[in-house]
C-alpha cells in the first residue's frame, strides 16, 4: 500500500496552497490520474515512433476473397512449406515473390490501417489522454472557477495564518491552565469535604486558602506571566491577530450565506462518476476488438492483389494497457462513488465545534453552516488540528482576551497617569473614552478617586479593582459593565458615588441595586419599558446609605421605588427634559428630604406635595411653565426652606406674601418676565443671594436697603435707569452684577461696599466711574467688568491702587 504522506506530498507539489482542502480520496484520484496519463502518453509515443501495421498479399487465387482470412492463409503456407512439390488443379505459386514495390507496401499499410484496424485500437492512447485530462480538470475546476476560487483562496490563506498565529497557542494554553486550576479547586473542595470530620478549624483554614488563591494574586507569578506574555505575543503579533479576527468575521458572513462550493463539488464529482461509467462501459465492450492479425481487402487494380494479411504491431501491448487502464478507472470510479456517498450521507452543510469546545474549554465557539461548514469538513479530512486552531478565531471570548492584551500594550500605567485630572467634585479622576475594553494597567493607579468610562465596549471589572484603594466614584456613560463577584463585593463596601448614562432601562446593571455603601446615585436615560410609559426601577431597599438620587429622564410620575429610600434620602433631582410630570404622591414619603429639584417638568404651579416636606431646605423649579406662584404662601410650612429657585420660567409678578418666607437666604427669579417687584419681597431680611437677571425691571424699590445681609445681587439684562440710594446701605455686598441695563451714572456711595470684590457694569450708558470707587478696598481692576474707556477715565493713581499688583 502506498503511504498517505506520499500522496499528500504529491498533492502539495501540484497545488500547494489548496492541500488542506484535498481529502485522501482526492489525493488518490490525482495519483491515479497521473498513472493513467502516463499510460496514454506512453501509448501515444508508441504510435508516433513505431510502425503501426505491416501487410502482406495473399497468393491463393483458388480461395475467394470472401472465404479467405488470415488464419487460412497461414495454414496454406504451412502445407506448402511441408510439400513444396505437391501439385493440384490450382496453379503453382511461389510465396516469396510478390513483384510489389516498396511504395506499394507503404500505401497498403496505411490503407489497411485506416480501413481494417478497429477505431478503438487506433485511438486508444488518445482516448486515455483525453479522458484523464477531463478527470483532472473536473477535479480542480472549483479551484479555478471565479465564483469558488476566490472563497477557497481566502479560506486557505486565513486558515494558514490562524494555524501559525502565536495567539492561537496563547489562547489554547491559557484555557488549559484555567481548566487545570478549576480541576485543582474541585479536587481541593472534594478533599475538604472528605476531611470535614477532622475538625472545624482545619476546614476553615482550607477554605480560606482556596478562596484567597482565587482572589489574591502572587506578585512573582504575575511578573512571570507578564514576561511570558511579552515573549509569546508582542504588539505587532497582537495587531496581526486582531486583523485575523476581523477577516474571519467578514469571511464567515460572506460564505455562510450560500452553498455554491458544496454544489460545485457535488457537480464535479457527479461528472467524474458519469465519466467512469461511460469509460468502463464502452472500454469493456470494445477492448476485445484490439486484434494482432487483421484481414484487409484492397482493390485489385491498385496492386494486383485484393486480399492482404496485416499484423497490428502494437495490438498486444495496447490490449494489456487497455486492461490496466480499465482497472485504474475502476478504482478511480470506486473512490468517486465513495465521495458521493460521503457528500450525501453526512450533514456537510453543518459543522459543530462541540468536540473542540469540550477539548479546549472555549465554550462560545459557534457552529457554522453552508459553505463555511463544508470547507471545515474538507480540512478535517486533511488534519483535524486545523479546525481546532481555527476555532479560536470564532470565539468572542478569545477575541476579547486579545483585545485586552493589545489594550494593555497600548495603554501603560504611565500613559494613563498622564490623563488624570480634577473633576467638579475636586476628586482625582481618570476619564477613558471610546476604548475597546478596560486596560488592566488601570488597576495599578491606586491614587485614582474617580473612574469615568465613556463609550467603552465589553467592559468587565475584575477583582483587581480592589487595588484602587482610593476609589469612591464610578461614572459609566453608555458603557454596559459587568462585574466579577470579587469586584462586586469590593464596590459594595467602598463605592460612594455612581453615575450611569444609558439608552434604556434594560441597560441598567442589576448589581447597582446591591451597593450598600452608595451615597449618591445619578441615572441619565430612559427609565420606561418599551410596553409601558411609566418609569420602573427595581427596589432600592439595599441602598441603605443613599442620600442623593438624581433622575434625568422623561417621567410621567416619580417611580414608586424612590419611596424605598425615603427614610434616608436627603436630595432628589428630577430633570424631566420637557416631559410633563403629573403624579407626586411619592414625595410625601420622603420625610427627610432637604433638597428637591424639579427641572423641565412642564409644571404650571408648585406641587402641593412639596408643602408636606417639613425638612425641605432647597427647592429648584427651573425650566417649567410657572406664570404665577400664588401658592407660594404654603411654603411657609417648610420652615427650614432657605433656597428657592424659580428661574427660567414665565413669571409675570411676585406675590406679596412671599414675605412670609422669612428664612429665605437665596432667591433666584432670573430669566422670567417680571416688570416690577413688590415692596414686601425685601422683608425677607435673611436674603444673602438675590438674582433678578434677565427680566423687565425698570426700577428697584427703596426697600431693597432692608437687606442688610445681602452679599450677592444680580439684576443684569433689565431696563434699570438708576439705583435707589437706599441700595448702597447693603454694606455686606460682595458681588454686584448690573450689566446690560440703562444706567447713566453710578452713585459715589458705592464706596459703602467695603466687601465688594466683583462689579459688572458693562453694557450701560455710563460716561465715567466715580472716583469713590477706589474706596472699595477689596475691589480690583480684575474684578471689574466695564468698558475700557471707563477704566481709562480713572486717574492713574487710582488705577495703580486698584491694580492686582
Amino acid at each position: 500500500m502506498i503511504p498517505v504522506n506520499e500522496f499528500r506530498q504529491f498533492a502539495s507539489e501540484r497545488n500547494p496552497q489548496f492541500r488542506v482542502l484535498k481529502p485522501w480520496w482526492d489525493v488518490f484520484t490525482e495519483y491515479l490520474c497521473v498513472i493513467m496519463l502516463m499510460i496514454g502518453v506512453f501509448g501515444c509515443t508508441l504510435q508516433l515512433t513505431q510502425d503501426k501495421i505491416s501487410c502482406l498479399p495473399s497468393h491463393f487465387a483458388a480461395l475467394s476473397p470472401d472465404d479467405l482470412d488470415c488464419s487460412t492463409i497461414s495454414e496454406h503456407h504451412e502445407r506448402e512449406s511441408i510439400s513444396p512439390t505437391r501439385k493440384n488443379n490450382s496453379r503453382e505459386v511461389f510465396g516469396k515473390k510478390n513483384d510489389l514495390d516498396i511504395h506499394q507496401y507503404v500505401f497498403v499499410n496505411h490503407y489497411c490501417y485506416e480501413r481494417a484496424v478497429h477505431w478503438y485500437g487506433k485511438y486508444f492512447p488518445y482516448l486515455v489522454v483525453i479522458h484523464t485530462l477531463i478527470f483532472m480538470v473536473a477535479s480542480s475546476f472549483w479551484f479555478k472557477f471565479p465564483g469558488t476560487s476566490s472563497k477557497i483562496e481566502l479560506f486557505v490563506a486565513i486558515l494558514g495564518k490562524c494555524f501559525d498565529s502565536p495567539w492561537t497557542t496563547r489562547a489554547l494554553s491559557e484555557v488549559s491552565e484555567e481548566r487545570g486550576e478549576e480541576k485543582m479547586v474541585i479536587w481541593r473542595r472534594n478533599t475538604m469535604s472528605k476531611s470535614a470530620a477532622d475538625g472545624p478549624s482545619v476546614d476553615e483554614e482550607t477554605i480560606g486558602l482556596v478562596r484567597s488563591s482565587s482572589v489574591k494574586s502572587n506578585p512573582e507569578k504575575k511578573a512571570v506571566e507578564a514576561q511570558a506574555t511579552a515573549s509569546v505575543l508582542d504588539k505587532k503579533e497582537g495587531e496581526q491577530a486582531k486583523a485575523l479576527f476581523e477577516k474571519v468575521k467578514k469571511f464567515r458572513t460572506h460564505v455562510e450565506e450560500a452553498d455554491l462550493l458544496y454544489v460545485m463539488y457535488v457537480l464535479q464529482t457527479c461528472l467524474k462518476v458519469f465519466k467512469f461509467v461511460l469509460i468502463t462501459a464502452y472500454s469493456a465492450a470494445l477492448v476485445s476488438n484490439i486484434e494482432i492479425v487483421v484481414r484487409c481487402s484492397v482493390p485489385e487494380e491498385l496492386t494486383g492483389y485484393d486480399v492482404y494479411c496485416c499484423n497490428h504491431v502494437k495490438a498486444h501491448l495496447f490490449s494489456k494497457l487497455a486492461y490496466c487502464y480499465i482497472c485504474f478507472v475502476g478504482v478511480y470510479g470506486i473512490l468517486c462513488i465513495y465521495t458521493l456517498y460521503w457528500l450525501f450521507h453526512r450533514p456537510l452543510k453543518e459543522y459543530s465545534f462541540e468536540s473542540v469546545r469540550l477539548e479546549t474549554g472555549i465554550n462560545d465557539i459557534p457552529d457554522v453552516k453552508n459553505d463555511f461548514a463544508f470547507l471545515l469538513h474538507l480540512s478535517d479530512q486533511y488534519d483535524a488540528l486545523y479546525s481546532k486552531r481555527f476555532a479560536v478565531f470564532l470565539s468572542e471570548v478569545s477575541e476579547s482576551r486579545l483585545r485586552q492584551v493589545n489594550l494593555n500594550h497600548e495603554w501603560s500605567a504611565k500613559k494613563l497617569r498622564q490623563r488624570l485630572s480634577r473633576n467638579a467634585s475636586d476628586k482625582l479622576e481618570l476619564h477613558l473614552y471610546m476604548m475597546p475594553g478596560l486596560p488592566d494597567t488601570l488597576f495599578e493607579i491606586s491614587e485614582v478617586e474617580s473612574v469615568k468610562l465613556e463609550l467603552l465596549t465589553d467592559v468587565t471589572i475584575p477583582s483587581s479593582i480592589s487595588q484602587l484603594t482610593s476609589l469612591q466614584e464610578l461614572n459609566l456613560i453608555h458603557c454596559p459593565t459587568k462585574l466579577q463577584l470579587a469586584a462586586l463585593n469590593y464596590l459594595r463596601d467602598r463605592l460612594k458615588v455612581l453615575r450611569l448614562t444609558f439608552e434604556g432601562l434594560e441597560q441598567v446593571p442589576m448589581w447597582m441595586y446591591t451597593l450598600q455603601s452608595l451615597e449618591e446615585l445619578h441615572l441619565n436615560g430612559s427609565l420606561s419599558h418599551e410596553l409601558s410609559r411609566s418609569a420602573s426601577l427595581d427596589t432600592l431597599r439595599e441602598l441603605k446609605n443613599l442620600r442623593v438620587l438624581s433622575l434625568r429622564s422623561r417621567l410621567s410620575k416619580i417611580p414608586a421605588s424612590v419611596a424605598d429610600v425615603g427614610g434616608q434620602l436627603q436630595r432628589l433631582c428630577i430633570h424631566n427634559e420637557g416631559a410633563k410630570l403629573q403624579a407626586f404622591s411619592s414625595l410625601k414619603k420622603l420625610g427627610n428630604l432637604t433638597s428637591l429639584e424639579l427641572v423641565g417638568c412642564e409644571l404650571e404651579r408648585i406641587p402641593s406635595a412639596v408643602f408636606s416636606l417639613a425638612n425641605l431646605q432647597e427647592l429648584d423649579m427651573k425650566e417649567n411653565k410657572l406664570k404665577s406662584v400664588e401658592e407660594i404662601l404654603s411654603l411657609q410650612h417648610c420652615r427650614r426652606l432657605v433656597t428657592l429657585r424659580l428661574w427660567h420660567n414665565s413669571l409675570l409678578y411676585v406675590p406679596e406674601h412671599i414675605s412670609k418666607l422669612r428664612s429665605l437666604e437665596t432667591l433666584d427669579l432670573s430669566w422670567n418676565k417680571i416688570r416690577s417687584l413688590p415692596n414686601k419681597l425685601f422683608y425677607c431680611t435673611k436674603l444673602r443671594h438675590l438674582d433678578l437677571s434677565h427680566n423687565g425691571l425698570t426700577t428697584l424699590p427703596p426697600e431693597v436697603g432692608i437687606l442688610q445681609s445681602l452679599q450677592y445681587f444680580a439684576a443684569a439684562s433689565n431696563s434699570l435707569e438708576s439705583l435707589p440710594d437706599e441700595f448702597f446701605s447693603c454694606k455686606r455686598l460682595k458681588i454686584l452684577l448690573l450689566g446690560n441695563n440703562s444706567l447713566t451714572s453710578l452713585s459715589p456711595r458705592v464706596s459703602n461696599f467695603a466687601q465688594l470684590v466683583k462689579l459688572e457694569l458693562k453694557g450701560n450708558r455710563l460716561e465715567s466711574l466715580p472716583l469713590e470707587i477706589a474706596d472699595c478696598p477689596l475691589l480690583k481692576l480684575s474684578g471689574m467688568v466695564v468698558e475700557e474707556h471707563l477704566l481709562d477715565g480713572l486717574p492713574s493713581d487710582i488705577r495703580v491702587r486698584m491694580s492686582d499688583s
